[in-house]
């Protein structure tokens, strides 16, 4: 190789380095981020992190984790923030003041003892370590399976949430004395074909007989899709920006 050749590739060894630092430089670090978990046995999963505009290392924010109904199930990555919370979101993007984590379930299932309910939480703590985030300020919220996931992560990490929002999901009311001292803002459509309502009616006594407050939203004349009001009440992120731990 001649020294001309030695220096032509030098000259495009140095160009594509800055032009990497410079695609690296200009990677996004606000808004709908594309993320990948990767657990101990070094499967991948990837998530979707929202993170505010505004966001500063120096102080710390609160976080929400949504959980998706049925139909954002896969392994894409990003449908999970399409429906729901996502667009919500989207619509007041620039000011939104919250990280908010979308884990995608891979198995159809929140349970907190499934595979997907302890990958959404290890991406919580995962997310935890990354940014500056307020530990008495962590919310959790679902629509559908999600719903019901939100019940089943806050009865099996009753301390771990400042606040909760279940949307249209099932619960267990026999166990609800566990979460009695969460806050929580239950939303459900009246004629809900996919999950009765009276699975949310019933959550909400359970809670009140056993010493809770919990705020009950129904919609009449609602059907599934209850999480489109929900999620588009201004008074919702009010009250649950509001809500800490002790």
């Amino acid at each position: 190789m001649t020294n001309w050749q030695l220096a032509a590739w030098a000259l495009c060894g140095v160009l594509w380095l800055g032009f990497a630092e410079a695609q690296g430089a200009d990677k996004p670090r606000h808004g709908f981020l594309e993320r990948t978990h990767k657990d101990p046995d070094g499967k991948e999963a990837g998530y979707v992190l929202f993170v505010p505009h505004d966001y500063q290392p120096d102080k710390p924010y609160p976080l929400i984790l949504f959980l998706h109904g049925v139909g954002e199930s896969g392994t894409d990555g990003r449908r999970q923030a399409a429906l729901g919370l996502g667009p919500a979101i989207k619509k007041q993007e620039k000011t939104f003041p919250a990280l908010v984590i979308f884990p995608q379930s891979q198995k159809r299932s929140w349970s907190a003892k499934s595979e997907d309910g302890r990958r959404a939480m290890a991406i919580l703590a995962e997310v935890q370590k990354a940014y500056k985030i307020d530990p008495k300020r962590i919310y959790l919220t679902g629509l559908s399976m999600g719903g019901s996931g939100t019940w089943s992560l806050a009865l099996q990490y009753p301390h771990q949430w400042a606040a909760i929002v279940p949307i249209c999901g099932r619960s267990d009311p026999s166990r609800a004395a566990i979460i009695k001292d969460i806050p929580c803002w239950c939303f459900h459509g009246a004629d809900d074909p996919v999950v009765p309502v009276e699975q949310s009616r019933r959550m909400i006594e359970a809670l009140k007989k056993a010493g809770g407050h919990p705020r009950y939203t129904e919609y009449p004349g609602v059907g599934h899709a209850s999480w489109e009001r929900a999620y588009a009440t201004p008074e919702l992120y009010e009250w649950l920006f509001a809500q800490h731990l002790p």
